[in-house]
């Protein structure tokens, strides 16, 4: 089974500031979804800046392991051979989703609307998430899930020999339930329609429709409709992978907390629906610029500059701007314990069904640090001590979780003593070039015995 590599401690600690260019890892959500619609499409896909994390090779993997050819050229160039839509072969073997949440949904959506049998696992922290909410309106189409108590992994998904399109209302804000009822559509006659009363990431519609499928979208009075049209022949592309806002926020974050800290991050995507923490940080008074702002591939991207900000004040976030930022919680709580006054987050409780429950992870690290935090089921509140002013001196658990890891280390970089995790092996999942980008920026980054 795929995991993080072996366990091992990492601390950080003020080592001046951070200064030079961050040039972090193509952005994740859409790595995914490029192999699995490159797999669904008819002929060669080419993609350039995939993120090379685990968790977007062990997707990488699962679309072999369902026909498509997938080859890995070096450099984060990568060509797909699609099986075109209803293609996909029964798997010899379990596909393991190693610790990728989004790469287990969609996939399962992706196939579930073909007549085969795929059995799914994933490492300790993916089988503890739920899967029902995916299973749920996979149902829908004729498909059937047998898992582990609770709707958990390990799960065998039969997947419908007969589909029909769906009509379907998100009951919660997620991306991964739409994405996955929308690649399920793909593969039913007429048109699939989801429902979503809250904006989410929209990467799956805008590359959907990049491959040639029909899509509607509309905005009413019950939420924005996505409708897609059943059996497309999908047409490979060419892809250029933005660079992931979301490890970004990283490199921006700490540069605004670290004293005499100026930070470019080139090619970053700015999805409007991933911002939120970007106009959180703004509001909040920090020093960002966007440079050279243009489109590629639909998606629009610029280069963020991130300076160090002593001037940061507490805010509130609406609730209504969770779903844009929802991986991002963890590191603006960071930043907010360098602000003064108290920055409250609503709108967090899916933080709770991540790769761990990131609100209580949060919440008892910074605490250990010093940090006053108020926490509620749907809420998180940091009451600042200003910059620089952390105590410190904790080791916190990364509870299997790369986002809890480097946002710890983050706050390492700035506070009055150092800052460890307990294992910083998760971060590879997402950001394994984490620890070296971030030393040649001039942090003081420390792995136990080193």
């Amino acid at each position: 089974m795929s995991g993080h590599g072996p366990v091992f401690p990492m601390t950080a600690r003020r080592a001046g500031p951070l200064t030079g260019m961050a040039a972090v890892p193509g952005d994740k959500s859409i790595s995914h979804r490029a192999l699995i619609l490159g797999a669904l499409a008819v002929g060669e896909t080419r993609i350039s800046g995939l993120l090379q994390g685990q968790d977007v090779l062990d997707t990488a993997r699962a679309m072999r392991a369902v026909g498509a050819e997938v080859t890995d050229h070096g450099g984060g160039n990568w060509s797909v051979h699609g099986v075109g839509v209803g293609g996909f072969a029964e798997p010899d073997n379990v596909i393991d989703c190693g610790n990728s949440g989004t790469g287990v949904r969609l996939i399962m959506g992706a196939m579930a609307t073909s007549p085969i049998t795929a059995t799914f696992t994933g490492d300790a922290s993916l089988r503890s998430r739920p899967m029902g909410r995916i299973t749920a309106p996979l149902a829908q189409f004729g498909a059937q899930a047998f898992g582990r108590t609770g709707g958990r992994l390990p799960m065998t998904v039969v997947g419908a020999a007969a589909p029909v399109p769906v009509r379907y209302t998100l009951p919660v804000a997620s991306a991964q339930v739409k994405s996955a009822v929308l690649l399920a559509g793909l593969n039913a006659m007429g048109d699939t329609v989801v429902i979503e009363p809250e904006l989410t990431r929209d990467h799956t519609e805008r590359m959907l429709a990049g491959f040639g499928a029909q899509v509607t979208v509309e905005d009413t009075d019950a939420g924005r409709v996505i409708a897609v049209t059943g059996f497309p022949e999908l047409e490979p592309q060419t892809i250029v992978v933005p660079r992931d806002p979301s490890s970004a926020a990283f490199p921006v974050a700490a540069a605004l907390i670290v004293e005499g800290s100026d930070v470019l991050v080139p090619n970053i995507g700015l999805n409007p629906t991933r911002a939120g923490l970007f106009t959180t940080l703004i509001e909040m008074g920090a020093d960002l610029t966007f440079e050279n702002e243009r489109d590629e591939g639909g998606e629009p991207v610029a280069d963020l500059r991130a300076r160090f900000s002593p001037d940061l004040s507490g805010v509130e976030v609406p609730p209504e701007r969770a779903p844009s930022m929802i991986d991002e919680f963890p590191i603006l709580s960071v930043v907010a314990a360098n602000a003064t006054s108290k920055t409250v987050m609503r709108g967090v409780k899916e933080l709770r069904v991540k790769e761990s429950d990131r609100i209580d992870a949060m919440a008892r690290g910074l605490e250990a640090c010093g940090v006053t935090v108020d926490e509620e089921p749907d809420m998180l509140t940091v009451h600042g001590l200003g910059p620089g002013g952390v105590p410190g001196g904790a080791t916190c658990e990364a509870r299997l979780d790369h986002r809890i890891a480097m946002s710890f280390l983050c706050c390492g970089m700035a506070a009055k003593r150092p800052v460890g995790v307990d294992d910083a092996s998760p971060i590879a999942t997402s950001f394994p070039a984490f620890e070296a980008l971030m030393s040649g920026l001039g942090a003081g980054l420390d792995r136990a015995g080193g």
